[in-house]
Parts: structure tokens; sequence; C-alpha cells
């Protein structure tokens, strides 16, 4: 079989769309540039955030203080900046000017004496996630004064604080810095599915759509060489695109990761070039599966224009499988490997968090992605033997 005119159409794409800045731009510097810097600016925000409200001292607003005096005084050793009662609390927290408002009923003091839980509300927004840190603090605080003076009471009464827990915790901790990983990475499966569709984007709709509409493919068809040829070589270009894409963006995230402040939380982010090699060959038919099925959508469009709308709604193919895996993980099971993009989506937690998986599951991802990749290569091969689909913008 003669394949040089495919060759040739190949050759004349790649040249093409290497010539043009904006193709380059799109396809090979947007995502690995963009993502990474992007996933390390909300890392980095996230992480100094937290570690900001958690070390900025607590100005507290207490109402009926006098009510509880060594309550007070414990909240001042511990570093707590006691304020003067505000006199609307709800509307104090409501509108955000303090995000804890800490309030003594009248009755602390009796049920104190008698030796009873004392109440003590803490007035706060939980739905607020600003708010979280600052009220896990204050009750971490009041629970902890509530225990010492619970062993005190005991002690008093000659009874050994130990009887009042009758089982000791103990937590084994398995999990390992590179396991840890996935937690601050939990996004990474889904920026290389969004990159694996936008990689080859741009390709997909210019050299269908976009000549169409510039009225450059009649003379190309006009050549002889099959259709399906011509067709094959702009798909493979496309796929070309995707893939540099998808390796430039690996390398960027193994370069920019280790420089991400998460080592206090004992995360090691970095990730070996046997992993880095794994996560290529794990999302590889996704590149070809997405170019296959841009490149089936952009030909019945059309101008360049409306081949834009329909991939703006295929780039939200891969947030489904990413957002089901984040909003309920699962434990990976074989089965689970002959869904196309869920596949890809458990497969690279895995290898970022360092485990070993079965060659099988490697197969079966891949087998099954790459087949209904290739059946839509064939489709969108084959769609130029039709003259009103070639025809459809005269």
């Amino acid at each position: 079989m003669n394949l040089r005119g495919l060759t040739t159409v190949l050759l004349k794409e790649a040249k093409e769309n290497f010539r043009d800045r904006r193709a380059v731009f799109n396809s090979l510097l947007l995502g690995p540039i963009l993502f990474p810097l992007m996933f390390i600016g909300i890392v980095w925000f996230t992480s100094s955030a937290e570690q900001e409200r958690y070390e900025a001292t607590l100005e507290i607003p207490v109402i009926g203080a006098e009510n509880a005096p060594s309550l007070i005084r414990f909240l001042e050793q511990q570093g707590v900046s006691i304020e003067p009662p505000p006199e609307d609390p709800n509307a104090l927290v409501l509108s955000q000017e303090k995000l804890v408002v800490v309030r003594i009923p009248d009755n602390f003091a009796e049920n104190w004496e008698r030796g009873e839980p004392a109440p003590v509300e803490v007035i706060a927004d939980p739905s607020r996630q600003e708010s979280q840190v600052t009220i896990r603090r204050v009750k971490a605080l009041l629970a902890g004064y509530g225990q010492q003076i619970g062993m005190l009471r005991l002690q008093l009464r000659g009874i050994a604080p130990q009887l009042t827990s009758a089982i000791l915790i103990r937590d084994v901790d398995l999990s390992t810095p590179k396991s840890r990983a996935i937690l601050a990475m939990i996004f990474l499966p889904y920026v290389l599915m969004i990159t694996a569709f936008t990689g080859g984007m741009h390709l997909a709709m210019d050299t269908t759509a976009g000549e169409k509409e510039r009225r450059s493919l009649e003379p190309l068809l006009i050549n002889p060489v099959a259709r399906w040829q011509i067709m094959t070589g702009k798909l493979l270009t496309t796929m070309f695109f995707a893939m540099a894409s998808l390796a430039l963006t690996l390398v960027s995230f193994k370069l920019v990761l280790p420089l991400m402040p998460v080592g206090a939380f004992g995360i090691d982010l970095t990730i070996t070039t046997a992993g880095l090699l794994k996560i290529l060959l794990v999302i590889a038919p996704v590149a070809i599966l997405a170019a296959s099925l841009l490149t089936v959508l952009a030909s019945f469009a059309k101008t360049y224009r409306e081949a834009q709308s329909y991939s703006s709604l295929v780039v939200m193919i891969p947030l489904i499988p990413s957002m089901i895996f984040m909003i309920n993980p699962v434990r990976p099971e074989t089965w689970m490997m002959s869904i196309p993009l869920f596949s890809q989506n458990m497969l690279i937690g895995e290898i970022v968090r360092g485990e070993s998986v079965p060659l099988s599951w490697y197969g079966l991802s891949f087998s099954s992605t790459l087949v209904i990749g290739l059946v839509l290569a064939v489709m969108a091969a084959t769609l130029y033997n039709r003259p009103r689909l070639i025809f459809s913008n005269s």
C-alpha cells in the first residue's frame, strides 16, 4: 500500500502549524506553562493561608467573661486575646467582622459548682471556609480546658483519671510521604485529561472546519491521493501535537512540583522518571481518543467558530470522571479499568501514590481506550468520502 500521500499530508500539516505561532502556543505551550503555574499558585496560596490562620493570634470577643474567670485566664495563657462583648454577636459573625464569638451563660458558675458540664456557646458560621480554622482552634482550646479540669476533679476524689479511658487508641499510620502526595495532587488527573483534549483542539478545528471555511480543502482533495489518507494525515498531526503537549506538561510538573511548600505536611511530590513514563503511557490513548473525537465533530462544522462551539462542550467530558473520583473516591478494581477516562484517573492516582499496579490494569485501560479512539479515527478518516460533508459550506 502506497502511503506517500498520507506522509505528505502529515508533514504538510505539521510544517504549517509549526509556522503558526498561535497554533504552537495553544497546542504546545499553553498547557505546559499555564496548568503547572496555576496548580502551584493554588496550592501555595492555600497552604500559606492555612498556615497563617493557624499561627495568627486569636482575637475572640467573649460575652459573660465574668462568669468563668478561670476559663478566661486559661485562654489568655494560651495566647488568646480576649475582646469586649459585642452588642449583637450574631450580626458581628454574619458580617464576618469576627469569625467566632464565645458566650458564657449565667448558669455556667452554677453548673460548675455542682460538678455538672458547664455550657459554653461558640457562635460562628461554619458555612464560610475561612472560618473553619478559627472554629477548630477555639473548640480545641475549650475542649482542652474541660479535659484538664475533669482530670483534676477525679484526682481530688482519689480516682485515677486513666479509669475514664477504657480504650487507648493508638494510630498506626501506614501512609508515606509519597502516598500522601495524592492529597495535594487530586486535580492532576483532570489537568492531564484537559491537556489531552486541548493540545490538539486547535489543529483538529483548523485542519477541517478551518480549511473548509478558507476553501483550501477542495484543491487538496483534487490531488490523486485517497481521501482517507488525507484525513488520516491530518488526524495523525493532531495526535502528535496532543501527545507533545501532554509530554511537555508532565515534564513541567516534574520540574515544579518539588518547589511546592508541602514539606511541613509530610508530603513528597517528586515524580520519578519511571513514574512520568507510566503516566504518559496511561494517558496516551486518551490523546488519540480526544484527537479523533474532535476531528469528527469539527468535520461536521461549516465554520471555525462553529467547530469551537462543539469543542468547548467536548472539553467538559474529562470533567465527569474526575469529579466523580474527587467526590466519591472508590477502591480501584479490575473491571473499572475498562472504562475510558475513569480508569486513567484511577491509575494516575495509584502511580502518584507510588503503589504497585498490576500490568493487566495497564493493558486493559490502554486497550479499551485505544479501541474507542481507533473507531473514532476510522470514522474521521472515512468522513471525507462524503461529498455533502466536504462541500457543506458551499
